[in-house]
């Protein structure tokens, strides 16, 4: 029986990824759709969630709450101090916050939630098909059991990955969250690239992303480093040795090295700038007397 079997579910934020992850939830038979409740301000979004998935819909952040075993946070960024202020206070000890937001840290989120059962996770687009892949980190005031349920209800999304260490969550955003955009920019450049030697655009979208797909599974079987593979099929004088040396000769390493670095400080930049307005260790303290 899964850890959610009995567990109810609350989603702060109803968009995309939190509709993926409640998509998954029940498409695994993890929990039930009575088990989940979601929050949002539009009508026409929460009919839409009760009619697709039959959970049930509230238009309050702090009404989804109550009751709750876990609250999944799944705001934009800049809505944390806000949202943040709706909920201090609401939450209670035994509640597992799990936090979708890019760049939010820990200090962030238990400063503004005033709760510090929190996980930090940060999953990609594919997780809207249940192949995602996420990286998380529970702070220690989260228990054992919270963690198996926060790793079920990851893995509703893909591969998940717990560590021990909150700053690889942050690396994790540049690499496998922020990743996809570096697919797609090189699956648009290649589908361009073959238009102008003459293919259709949408033959040349076709064999662009079955070149990738296949390439990946390919690489995902072998269990063969990438450097392998590509030997494979670099022969001496070929087509993919002249490419090769167009693409090294263009610093195509370099470029996606630093792109994955920018991602990383913009990450780290997010964080800081929400952890501005978080209360102060004395300020927590005259709160709870």
């Amino acid at each position: 029986m899964s850890s959610l079997a009995d567990r109810r579910i609350a989603t702060v934020g109803s968009g995309v990824m939190a509709e993926a992850i409640i998509a998954g939830l029940l498409r695994g038979n993890l929990v039930a759709p009575e088990h989940i409740v979601a929050s949002h301000p539009r009508a026409e979004r929460r009919e839409a969630l009760e009619r697709s998935h039959g959970i049930r819909t509230v238009d309050e952040n702090a009404a989804a709450i109550e009751g709750a075993d876990i609250v999944l946070l799944a705001i934009k960024p800049q809505m944390l101090a806000r949202v943040g202020r709706e909920l201090r206070g609401r939450l209670q000890p035994g509640q597992l916050v799990i936090s979708i937001l890019a760049g939010a840290t820990t200090r962030a989120l238990t400063g503004h939630l005033g709760h510090r059962e929190v996980v930090r996770s940060m999953p990609n687009t594919p997780a809207q098909l249940g192949r995602g892949v996420t990286v998380w980190y529970a702070t220690p005031e989260t228990s054992a059991a919270q963690r198996e349920q926060a790793g079920a209800l990851l893995a509703a999304l893909g591969l998940q990955f717990e560590v021990d260490d909150e700053r690889l969550v942050a690396m994790a955003t540049a690499v496998s969250g922020t990743g996809p955009t570096y697919v797609f920019l090189v699956m648009e450049a290649l589908i361009d690239a073959a238009v102008h030697l003459g293919f259709a655009r949408h033959v040349a979208h076709d064999l662009v992303i079955e070149t990738l797909e296949g390439s990946t599974l390919f690489a995902k079987q072998s269990g063969m480093h990438p450097a392998q593979l590509r030997n494979m099929v670099t022969s001496p004088g070929g087509t993919s040795a002249a490419a090769l040396h167009e693409l090294e000769s263009g610093r195509l390493r370099t470029v996606l090295s630093e792109a994955v670095w920018a991602a990383f400080r913009r990450t780290v930049e997010l964080g800081e700038q929400l952890e501005v307005g978080v209360p102060s260790e004395t300020e927590e303290l005259s709160e709870r007397r």
